[in-house]
């Protein structure tokens, strides 16, 4: 297919050859704090679900993916859920203790929004015990030095409104999106300074409703057999356009009552793979370009032009909803800051119109991402079988990220790799995770080149602080600095990653 580009191939040339130029990685065993501009912050990052617990207490409604590991425990991992996970609600002070003394300057966690509006919406009234404990976890990190960055929702939809009007399927998500954003902006602001509404929208949308690798798990039959309904040529579009609308509804709010008051910033944290041409045909850059409007210009292209990507567009056609001038204009420039998750990168390659036998998201860019060429991986595969270690792949995003899109303020907000639970290594042995200091050093190395050629990036979040649930892997996989021991009262102990970072973040 030789659809039409928005960010020209030879523009995508040079930024590949400038990170072919910057590309070498003899320094990166030197990567210090030091190698950063003053003031850059580095944090840890979390979310309510996979770290919280206490599912049941302190007057928390239930949420979607309460009610999907209750029912489809079969569909996760190990069995697990979240209902304990790593018990941060009871010991989030020994967790911020760990922080500080790791010499982190930030802490990225969402709050629950069923812990906020146990219904979802303010018709169900505020859960005073669950104020009392941001606002406990706020002031606990303010007092060690740490800076909160807070994110409004991080998929754990209430089940209220899934029961009401299928949550994010719905637009009339937006208005009650907007009013829970409303109780945490009058709540926490005065000490919250920035704000994220949406974790990875992508991966919601995506997973959630085209691929079936989140809950709710739905997807078409051609997908998978066991998905719990669902319509994966329509379902992710509409689910990711109300995404936006509650996004923008959110900023909205924040802008016209509590900013100036406030002086705080709100953005969105997007998550994206890098893409590599399969080879260095046309059809394949194409086919590069057409994979990042499926996954990042997807919400990027609505944030800065008001609209989705015309590859989306021509491609979709009337499964694509369309934005109202209203909308348009509401959800254009409805952002201070970028939050960027990066962790792997796909080789693209261009599929034939005429392979694409039905209407699926999946097909829909007629881009097939892979992480293998000719049997070789693009990277080291981790534990998860999406995550393929490519570390340059920050650099190339970044650079691309600043000529398509003028150059936004960033924050990483996620960057990590994960290692397999294997249940037989003793402790002393389960706590070297080498990999993981080499990882972070490459990336971090990346980094500060992709600064050095002129990005606006003011920080960088690690995931994650502990070891936690991650979704439908369950506890089978470890992203943590520190280990947490199931099966010893989820003590938590330092890897080798953790003791890197300590001297990495020594000023």
């Amino acid at each position: 297919m030789g659809f039409a580009t928005s960010l020209p191939v030879s523009l995508l040339l040079s930024i590949l050859a400038v990170v072919s130029a910057s590309s070498r990685d003899d320094g990166a065993a030197n990567i210090s704090r030091s190698s950063f501009p003053t003031g850059f912050i580095f944090g840890t990052a979390s979310s309510a679900y996979q770290y919280e617990g206490a599912a049941k207490e302190g007057g928390r409604g239930p949420s979607l993916w309460d009610t999907f590991v209750e029912k489809h425990a079969d569909q996760v991992a190990d069995g697990s859920n979240g209902n304990v996970a790593i018990d941060s609600y009871h010991r989030y002070k020994g967790d911020v203790k760990i922080m500080k003394e790791m010499g982190f300057d930030a802490y990225r966690f969402s709050i629950s929004w069923s812990r906020i509006l146990p219904n979802g919406s303010l018709s169900g009234g505020i859960n005073k015990e669950g104020v009392k404990y941001y606002n406990n976890l706020i002031d606990e990190l303010i007092s060690k030095g740490l800076t909160p960055f807070v994110t409004i929702f991080h998929w754990d939809t209430p089940q209220g409104l899934e029961d009401k009007y299928g949550g994010f399927l719905s637009n009339r998500i937006a208005e009650d999106f907007r009013d829970y954003a409303g109780v945490c902006f009058r709540e926490f602001g005065d000490r919250v300074k920035h704000w994220i509404t949406l974790n990875e929208p992508w991966s919601y949308a995506a997973d959630g409703y085209a691929t079936g690798d989140l809950a709710p798990r739905r997807c078409s039959p051609e997908i998978a057999a066991n998905c719990n309904g669902g319509d994966s040529g329509r379902e992710p579009y509409t689910v990711a356009h109300s995404m936006l609308l509650s996004h923008a509804a959110a900023v909205n709010l924040y802008r016209r009552k509590y900013q100036a008051s406030q002086k705080g910033k709100i953005g969105i944290t997007l998550v994206t793979n890098w893409m590599v041409p399969y080879s260095d045909s046309k059809r394949d850059m194409d086919a590069v370009e057409r994979g990042l409007d499926f996954m990042f210009g997807w919400f990027m292209d609505p944030l800065t032009q008001g609209d989705y990507p015309l590859s989306m567009k021509a491609l979709v056609r009337d499964r694509l909803p369309k934005f109202t001038e209203e909308q348009s204009k509401m959800v254009k420039g409805s952002f201070d800051f970028l939050g960027v998750n990066y962790y792997s990168t796909n080789y693209a390659r261009s599929l034939p119109i005429n392979v694409i036998a039905k209407d699926l998201y999946s097909t829909d860019s007629c881009a097939n991402r892979t992480q293998v060429r000719n049997g070789i991986p693009i990277g080291p595969r981790a534990a998860s079988n999406w995550l393929y270690v490519y570390p340059k792949g920050i650099l190339d995003l970044l650079l691309y990220t600043k000529e398509k899109y003028n150059n936004p303020l960033i924050y990483i907000t996620e960057n990590g790799v994960d290692e397999a639970n294997n249940e037989t290594l003793s402790l002393e042995e389960a706590l070297k995770d080498d990999a993981r200091i080499h990882f972070y050093q490459q990336h971090l190395f990346y980094l500060q080149r992709a600064i050095r050629e002129g990005v606006d990036v003011r920080g960088y979040f690690a995931w994650s602080l502990l070891d936690n649930f991650e979704w439908l892997n369950g506890y089978t996989v470890r992203f943590g600095l520190n280990y947490v021991d199931y099966k010893n009262d989820l003590k938590r102990y330092p890897k080798s990653s953790a003791i890197w970072f300590k001297k990495f973040l020594k000023k």
